[in-house]
């Protein structure tokens, strides 16, 4: 059984009197533990392929599949379950909440998910020692430098134990050196914890060491695809 699966995708949007077509017939699927690389030119659909894999957005038609399960039609309430639960997101932005630390951060989404107090205290020190920030628990993101931001921002990905990590351009607003040091952490969380890991990148580091690559172009899935 396959973690993801995608069949016959498509996604439209309106502009004026223009239908746009963003993916067009989409049918992939990804295993358990793998790394996969998705890359294009922008406005390929690579985010937007993104974000139906992780229940952010919805398809115009086609199905799609979590450990075997159709969630096309589930309700709202079970759709945001599922993404709370089995899924994290990481993106260039970091968007990481200014007003708090990085240890309330790290814990906010186990509070959405109504983990105990203790669990949270006990998941938030690892998860931030894991990724080199215990020291700056209780900075907030404006006394942090983007790379460390951005170590923050996987931290809490990780925070509800999910099965998969959703990273778009996680590198994209950080330096060379910054930008390797936290693609080896993504390697390393996919590596040590098993976690399906799935970047959309246009960066050729990542492309380079990702178990497999999904190319897009202009919506449709590219035939230069490893």
């Amino acid at each position: 059984m396959h973690l993801l699966e995608l069949a016959g995708i498509c996604k439209t949007y309106r502009l004026g009197n223009t239908e746009i077509r963003a993916l067009d017939n989409i049918s992939l699927s990804i295993g358990e533990g793998e790394f996969v690389a998705i890359t294009g030119p922008s406005g390929s659909g690579k985010s937007t392929l993104m974000h139906i894999m992780g229940c952010v957005d919805t398809p115009t038609s086609g199905k799609q599949f979590f450990r075997g399960r159709d969630v096309s039609g589930l309700g709202s309430g079970a759709v945001s379950g599922l993404r709370l639960r089995q899924f994290g997101f990481v993106f260039q932005q970091f968007y990481l909440l200014g007003s708090l630390t990085a240890y309330e951060n790290v814990e906010l989404p186990m509070i959405e998910a109504g983990v105990g107090r203790r669990e949270r205290k006990r998941r938030v020190q690892e998860l931030l020692e894991a990724v080199g920030m215990s020291a700056r628990a209780k900075h907030r993101p404006g006394q942090l430098s983007g790379g460390e931001q951005q170590r923050v921002a996987i931290a809490r990905a990780l925070s509800n134990n999910p099965s998969v990590i959703f990273a778009d351009e996680p590198t994209g607003e950080l330096d060379s050196a910054a930008g390797r040091k936290v693609l080896d952490l993504l390697m390393d969380v996919n590596r040590r914890y098993g976690k399906t890991l799935v970047i959309v990148s246009h960066d050729p580091q990542v492309t380079s060491v990702a178990g497999r690559v999904i190319r897009l172009l202009d919506g449709r899935l590219s035939p230069d695809v490893r």
